[in-house]
């Protein structure tokens, strides 16, 4: 498996398309619940599979990442080329977590206790696999407002 696993409630959203994922290997309803019975080693192959697949789907289309710690936003722009990285620290005990702490941070912004930083990688030879690194490490997928606002800000 080169990802992980859906979860239950990730597998039940993608129903369908679990249904489909079988019939495209002719398995149908009834076989599928002899092989969960007689080779459950085959079904956890065919989760994983289909597991990859979706999270293949899902990573070639992501373009940004944000990743919200007490002190630390990273906030990423995934390019074709690299990955373009915008981190905002803050250098006081204000948890950025929390709605107090990010509207102290839009309040005060040009604060001295808040220091800008960009960076740009290369991806390795396996781009995907970057993304989801990232998402392991608790970075989340959105639409990238957040990063755009930043962009401006400071460019």
């Amino acid at each position: 498996m080169k990802y992980a696993r859906l979860t239950k409630e990730q597998f039940e959203e993608l129903h369908k398309e679990f249904i489909n994922f079988l019939a495209s290997q002719t398995i149908t309803a009834t076989e599928w619940e002899e092989i969960k019975v007689d080779k459950p080693d085959v079904a956890e192959q065919e989760l994983d599979v289909f597991s990859d697949l979706v999270w293949e789907g899902v990573l070639s289309k992501v373009e940004y990442l944000e990743h919200v710690s007490p002190q630390q936003i990273h906030l990423f722009n995934l390019n074709e080329e690299n990955m373009h990285l915008i981190a905002i620290k803050i250098k006081n005990p204000i948890d950025l977590t929390t709605t107090d702490g990010f509207n102290w941070l839009r309040e005060n912004l040009m604060d001295d206790d808040v220091e800008f930083s960009q960076a740009r990688k290369d991806y390795t030879s396996d781009k995907n696999a970057d993304k989801f690194k990232l998402i392991q490490q608790g970075s989340v997928i959105t639409k990238g407002n957040l990063f755009s606002y930043f962009d401006k800000l400071i460019n």
